[in-house]
């Protein structure tokens, strides 16, 4: 196909040189992400004076967030010298709802799932390994952000790429375990390594796979993008792994189905739950389709089934360098035909090309958020394509989604009053419409002071120097949702 005479091209004249040009990656040389010690400059954070243990990342909006879909913004930051990496969930406006610090760790795959009915947060947790993977486990938290769940793959432990909950209680995951192969074929040691990519579903609560699937068994190793003659950091050498298929999204297509996007095949493959068997392969050497007008794509990520039968993906077209932006992008495929056609391309606000990571997520309402991975912003369109906003993050985020959370946490409000200001905040409650201060000699005798609308994650006024202070969390019928008194916070 012509884009795989392209994609060899760039592969044979770029991978040479990508040491030298390329960013250095987290944990990986097969997926470039921003180098931990490479940065001498720290992130901007936003802190607070009432809890000054969550600082939390700046994000610059710009454009209309009016018509914004309902919900809130999912995404967990990471880079070099950023203060804060973990989950965090802000409004459209950029400002923290909630904020989850994990030390130095990096997350991955932050959003909210469905799990036995309710919605939950899920993300990754664990150890990075070289060569673009992880060894570890998936959290899954409930409405008051108490841990429910962990769930991982047996044996060597889930990667951090992708984890779906499906409707049955289960969840689809992948695992890389190092095997020797033959790579000769495509230029590499007879006695080579190479990561292999095997997905399973795994019940949640017993543990118990339930499916279980190996790349190397239906994948022929000559489809891939990585060329070990060329490419000195994944040689295929035991020290060094070649990374053939590196899948980044397993999602369920249909009743009996999963679709695997690989981002070193720059494919996409559909899989019969029941036999195992590959039905078809979309993009890459090994295409089934004819890939009409532009409808081809390069290292992409998060590849989706809709409800009308298209399919999503964020197509990076680097790296090495394919195309000149990234973009997300909508396709139909004509089974009878073979044949795959863009409906819907989604295009940065600027010539922005993502080396790594990202995401596409279609909400229900038609609107259409852009995770940009490598490049440190997400954006919200329209159905039809129209650009709402684009925000600027300080700290790379995996993927980036928008879903309508509602939690009370089981952490209690906090309110502290230093020289005549009171600041009250209730790390991720999202119910709270505003708070009423009150004052007095003590509780008893104490008087409202100012009643104000919730202003971002901490709400503060003037108050004035009194024995007891308190804030009450109100919703926005006036209910008292909580109240904070000082010397009550754990």
């Amino acid at each position: 196909m012509g884009d795989m005479t392209r994609l060899g091209a760039a592969v044979a004249a770029v991978l040479v040189t990508i040491a030298a040009c390329a960013p250095q990656s987290d944990s990986t040389a097969g997926e470039p992400t921003e180098d931990p010690a490479a940065s001498e400059e720290a992130a901007d954070v936003q802190e607070f004076v009432g809890r000054p243990d969550l600082p939390a990342p700046m994000i610059d909006v710009t454009g209309d967030t009016s018509k914004a879909a309902p919900g809130l913004v999912f995404l967990a930051p990471k880079g070099a010298d950023d203060p804060m990496h973990g989950p965090t969930i802000v409004d459209s406006d950029g400002d923290p709802v909630w904020i989850n610090p994990v030390g130095d760790r990096w997350t991955y795959d932050f959003r909210m799932q469905h799990y036995q009915g309710k919605p939950v947060l899920t993300w990754w947790q664990g150890k990075h390994l070289a060569g673009g993977y992880g060894r570890g486990e998936y959290v899954l938290m409930d409405t008051s952000y108490n841990e429910i769940a962990t769930v991982t793959t047996p044996g060597l432990g889930a990667d951090f790429h992708n984890m779906t909950l499906t409707s049955h209680g289960t969840a689809l995951m992948t695992s890389f375990p190092i095997v020797r192969r033959d790579l000769r074929d495509i230029g590499g040691p007879k006695n080579g390594y190479v990561a292999n990519c095997v997905v399973q579903e795994v019940d949640v609560k017993t543990g118990k796979v339930r499916f279980r699937w190996n790349m190397l068994d239906h994948v022929p190793l000559t489809e891939t993008i990585e060329d070990p003659e060329h490419n000195p950091e994944e040689p295929g050498t035991k020290q060094a792994p070649l990374d053939p298929y590196h899948v980044n999204s397993v999602n369920e297509d249909g009743k009996d189905g999963l679709l695997v996007s690989a981002r070193n095949t720059s494919a996409l493959y559909r899989i019969d739950e029941s036999t195992g068997k590959v039905d078809w392969t979309l993009g890459g050497s090994g295409s089934d389709f004819e890939m009409t007008g532009n409808s081809e794509f390069a290292y992409q990520h998060d590849a989706q089934r809709q409800p009308d039968g298209t399919i999503t993906l964020f197509d990076n077209e680097a790296w090495p360098q394919v195309g000149d932006e990234s973009r997300g992008l909508r396709l139909a495929l004509d089974e009878k035909h073979h044949t795959a056609r863009v409906v819907e391309e989604y295009l940065p606000p600027d010539d922005r090309l993502s080396s790594s990571q990202g995401n596409m997520q279609v909400l229900p309402g038609g609107h259409v958020v852009i995770g940009w991975g490598s490049e440190e912003y997400y954006s919200e369109y329209t159905h039809g394509g129209k650009l709402l906003y684009d925000a600027a993050v300080d700290g790379q985020s995996y993927r980036v989604h928008r879903s309508q959370w509602h939690a009370t946490p089981t952490e209690p409000p906090k309110v502290v009053y230093e020289d005549g200001t009171a600041y009250a905040s209730w790390n991720g409650a999202t119910e709270v419409a505003s708070w009423r201060f009150v004052a007095g000699s003590d509780k008893a005798s104490a008087r409202v002071v100012a009643t104000v609308p919730r202003d971002g994650f901490e709400t503060s006024v003037d108050m004035p120097d009194r024995p007891y202070v308190a804030a009450q969390a109100l919703d926005a019928k006036g209910k008292v949702l909580a109240t904070a008194e000082p010397g009550l916070w754990p």
